[in-house]
């Protein structure tokens, strides 16, 4: 058994979104359908980004597993001759079995695009959002600065999400406008249900005046989505690329208001070993704090994970984690010793 890696691109104006659907043409079963055809076999795709009906893709990642022999950088030139010609796979290879695109660490890049003019043009609106108000593109970048980081971002989910987790990082949150068209690009760990058009439906109430650039910074803080701005339309956003993590990094940090941490991760490769100090964080906070990174650490490889007692109490549970002081434990270290069923 082979696992192969596909880079996508498409159109999504003419489909339901990314996943299988009941109702409407996916781009998920396109490509199980296509590949199915090609390689006689029953194949099922795992996609990295369940991408929303209409929303566009220039680097969307997925896998498949197959008995297939073909040479895996070959399979995207047989299978670009199976498929319509709003989907192309930009490049294909073999990957280790053990690759999930969901899992591993990776930054993700997207696109929102914004067409601020009088009159809207006809050749753009499939792929852009039209504003008819002109925006002030110095306080949306004002706005936007709020956002890089590490926060929680619950303000910007939909009520209907199903992640529990609502804790991202912002690495980069660039606005620019060329002409009469405005880019939003932004790139992170992850993002949740709709998280990127409700980012940019904020930013055009700021751009518009509504609200101040430092509104932003209260919704956020606020965590709740009725303070956010509009989910504005699918047909703006682009799914750019995804970036996987060639090796691990030495050191994991995150800093806000609230908390700051540091994840030691140098001895995860060799000895398992990754060390968590939390430099500060807000009573309320410290148990999201202590489930995540842990969490992360186990995600990241480390067989064992140890937190300073500065922060941590002995016995405290997190997630699916307990603190322990182990007899061969460093002083002034407590052990997250995996304990099964989450709490």
């Amino acid at each position: 058994m082979r696992r192969i890696k596909l880079v996508v691109s498409y159109d999504g104006t003419a489909y339901c979104g990314w996943q299988l659907q009941p109702n409407g043409v996916t781009i998920e079963e396109v490509l199980n359908q296509a590949l199915s055809s090609l390689l006689k076999e029953d194949i099922q795709v795992i996609g990295a980004s369940r991408t929303d009906s209409g929303v566009h893709a220039m680097g969307n990642v997925a896998v498949f597993d197959t008995e297939s022999r073909i040479p895996g950088d070959k399979i995207c030139f047989a299978l670009n001759q199976r498929l319509p010609d709003d989907v192309r796979i930009q490049a294909s290879e073999e990957v280790p079995l053990t690759f999930h695109p969901r899992k591993a660490n990776c930054v993700k890049t997207y696109e929102y695009k914004i067409l601020n003019r009088k009159i809207d043009m006809p050749l753009q609106r499939l792929y852009s959002y039209f504003c008819y108000f002109n925006l002030d593109l110095e306080k949306m970048q004002k706005a936007a600065s709020y956002l890089i980081g590490e926060h929680d971002f619950k303000s910007f989910c939909t009520v209907r999400t199903q992640a529990e987790e609502t804790v991202r990082t912002i690495y980069s949150l660039d606005i620019t406008k060329v002409n009469d068209l405005i880019t939003i690009r932004i790139s992170g760990s992850g993002f949740l249900y709709n998280m990127v058009r409700i980012i940019a439906g904020t930013l055009v109430k700021i751009g518009m005046g509504v609200y101040p650039p430092e509104k932003m910074e209260e919704i956020l803080e606020e965590k709740n989505r009725a303070a956010a701005g509009p989910t504005i339309p699918a047909r703006g956003l682009t799914l750019v690329s995804l970036e996987y993590e060639k090796e691990l990094a030495p050191y994991l940090e995150g800093e806000n208001k609230h908390w700051h941490y540091v994840l030691d991760q140098r001895n995860v490769p060799e000895k398992g070993l990754a060390y968590l100090t939390i430099e500060r964080c807000e009573p309320e906070e410290l148990d999201g704090v202590l489930r995540r990174v842990i969490h992360q650490a186990y995600r990241n490889g480390a067989k064992r994970v140890f937190v300073r007692d500065t922060f941590g109490e002995e016995g405290s549970i997190c997630g699916y984690y307990r603190l322990r002081r182990q007899p061969e434990t460093e002083e002034g270290w407590l052990e997250a010793v995996y304990e099964g069923e989450h709490r």
